[in-house]
Parts: C-alpha cells; sequence; structure tokens
C-alpha cells in the first residue's frame, strides 16, 4: 500500500474556538490508484494532502507511505523520504522565479542527486510540451506552461505517489487535459495520484472520487 492514514485529526485555532479540519480521516491509496478529494474551500482538502505528505503531523493519528511512519522519523529522515517517494504539485506552481524552465524542474535533484537528472529533465519537458520554452523563466511562461513545468518537476524524482492539490484550478480547458492525461498516464506505469480539488475536471479523471466536508470523508 504506497498511502494508507488511519484516523487522522487536526484541529486549528481560530479566535476562542478549535476547528476540526481533520475529524477522524481513514483512507488508503495503491500502485495504480487514481483518488480525488472533493470538497468546497475550507472543508480540510489541503490540510489532508499536507498532512498525507509529510509536511504537517497530525494531532492524531497514524500515516503510513509505504510501509513506513514518516510522523515516527526524525525531521531529515522525513525529508528523505518526501524526496524519494513524493511527488508535489500545487496551485499556486512554487517556481523559483529566477531561474529557467529546465533549471526549475531540476531543483528536486539538489537533494537527490539523480545521476541522470539533466537527460530526464529534458525528456520530461518534452514530455510536456515545454522543449521551446526550456530557458525561458516563470515570468515568461503562461499560467498552463508553469503548471506543467511544476508537474515535470515533481516527476523528476520518479516518485511512486503525486500528491496534487487544486493542480487544474487555474487552467484553461487544453492546459487541464494535458495535466490530467499526465496524472492518469502516472497511475497506468504503476503510481498513485491523491488530487485534492474542486474542480469536476479533475474529479472526473480519478479512479475513485471522496467528498470531504467540515473536516470528514463522507458517502
Amino acid at each position: 500500500m504506497l498511502l494508507e492514514a488511519h484516523n487522522l485529526k487536526k484541529t486549528y485555532r481560530s479566535g476562542s474556538h478549535d476547528v476540526a479540519a481533520l475529524d477522524d480521516v481513514s483512507l488508503s491509496l495503491d500502485a495504480g490508484d487514481f483518488v480525488a478529494i472533493r470538497g468546497p474551500s475550507g472543508c480540510g482538502k489541503t490540510t489532508l494532502l499536507l498532512v498525507a505528505g509529510g509536511l504537517l503531523q497530525p494531532d492524531s493519528g497514524e500515516l503510513m507511505i509505504d510501509g513506513v511512519k514518516p510522523y515516527n522519523l526524525a525531521a531529515n529522515q522525513r525529508a528523505q523520504l518526501r524526496t524519494k517517494q513524493i511527488g508535489f504539485v500545487f496551485q499556486q506552481f512554487h517556481l523559483v522565479p529566477y531561474l529557467s524552465l529546465f533549471e526549475n524542474v531540476l531543483v528536486p535533484a539538489v537533494a537527490s542527486h539523480l545521476p541522470d537528472a539533466e537527460s530526464r529533465a529534458k525528456q520530461l519537458i518534452e514530455e510536456v510540451g515545454l522543449t521551446n520554452r526550456m530557458h525561458h523563466t516563470p515570468g515568461e511562461l503562461s499560467t498552463g506552461e508553469r503548471q506543467r513545468t511544476a508537474l515535470a518537476r515533481a516527476l523528476l524524482n520518479r516518485p511512486s505517489l503525486l500528491l496534487a492539490d487544486e493542480p487544474t484550478g487555474n487552467l484553461d480547458r487544453e492546459n487541464a487535459e494535458i495535466v490530467l492525461r499526465h496524472l492518469q498516464e502516472f497511475t497506468e506505469q504503476g503510481g498513485g495520484v491523491l488530487l485534492v480539488t474542486h474542480d469536476t475536471r479533475a474529479s472526473d479523471a480519478a479512479k475513485r472520487v471522496l467528498q470531504i466536508e467540515d473536516g470528514r470523508l463522507v458517502p
């Protein structure tokens, strides 16, 4: 099992009140799975993704990534696990503005020391249709091109799991279809995708769709 979450809880303090971002959430995802979590803004989608990615420790519950409990690891070991196992695709891209497209795709190799990083980066850039934009900075790219760059970056280290936060939310139809097609191909090759969204285009591309409301998964 690539990802297992059992009874996850995460509460935030808002003024004088506690807000349950995650309330007893359990789910699993295996190789070849494409799971979409749908729900409105503020329902806990992004919190779930951050917890699942080893970036935000839950208040209680258990998470396992490929059989490893990331929150039982030291911070540096957890970072290594993320580097090797997980690719992240965010709605806001998080590209480095002063680096070229090619250099942005190479960023994960800084931590992983991937021996074929440059050739793999060029291959991925070609696959997402951006070879002719390779030396442009993010400010010179369209919104769709920036998201395709972020997707190529997420795939660089050959992760087993992709976590995507609203990856099509800012995209036109053509670019959304390109991103979703690559996510589907990733699962066909044995990877797993957990995607959170309010975009029906993205959830329609998934094999399973779950709904989250007020921090709880509902039927």
